[in-house]
C-alpha cells in the first residue's frame, strides 16, 4: 500500500481533507513536522471530521528523523512537485511507494527533492494556475497510484 507523506503541511482543512482521503482508502498518513499548526487545531480535527481514528497517522518532528525511517522500511520515495520530471500518470506505481508532498507555501524544499527516487509532476496550465491544492494533489496521485496496483494485482486487499 502506498504511503502519504506531508512535509511541513501549513493548512489544518487540507491536512484534514488528506487524513479523510487516506481513513476512506485505508492508506497510512505520515507528517514531517515542523507542522503550521498544532494537531488539536479545531479546523484540522473539522476537516478530518471523525475520521482521525481510523488514520493510520504516523509523526516525524523533522526531515531527518522520517528519511531515517523510511531508508530502514524500504520503499521508494516519489516527490511531487511543479517541477517534477515525470507525470504522474507515466509513473509506474509500486506498493511500497512513498508519495511525498510539501507545504501549500513551499512545496518540498530543493534538498529533499534531491534525496528522492523520482519525481512527479501533475500537469496543468501554470499560466493561470501556480499550483493545485495540497489536498487535491495527494488525492489525484493516490487514487492514480490505488488505480494503476489495482489493476496489476486484481486479487489484492487494495481498497
Amino acid at each position: 500500500m502506498p504511503v502519504i507523506v506531508l512535509v511541513n503541511p501549513q493548512i489544518p482543512p487540507n491536512t484534514g481533507n488528506i487524513a479523510r482521503t487516506c481513513a476512506a482508502t485505508t492508506t497510512p498518513l505520515h507528517l514531517v513536522g515542523p507542522l503550521g499548526f498544532d494537531l488539536s487545531d479545531r479546523a484540522l480535527k473539522r476537516a478530518g471530521l471523525d475520521y482521525w481514528p481510523q488514520v493510520d497517522l504516523t509523526l516525524h518532528p523533522d526531515w531527518e528523523t522520517f528519511h531515517a525511517q523510511q531508508r530502514l522500511t524500504g520503499g521508494r520515495t516519489i516527490g511531487f512537485s511543479t517541477s517534477g520530471q515525470c507525470s504522474y500518470t507515466d509513473m509506474v506505481y509500486r506498493p511500497d511507494d512513498w508519495l511525498l508532498f510539501g507545504s501549500e507555501t513551499e512545496g518540498l524544499p530543493k534538498q529533499i527533492l534531491a534525496s528522492c527516487d523520482e519525481t512527479a509532476v501533475i500537469p496543468m496550465d501554470r499560466s493561470i494556475v501556480r499550483s493545485l491544492n495540497l489536498s487535491v494533489s495527494a488525492a489525484v496521485a493516490l487514487f492514480e497510484a490505488l488505480r494503476q496496483l489495482r489493476a496489476a494485482h486484481p486479487d489484492s486487499a487494495l481498497p
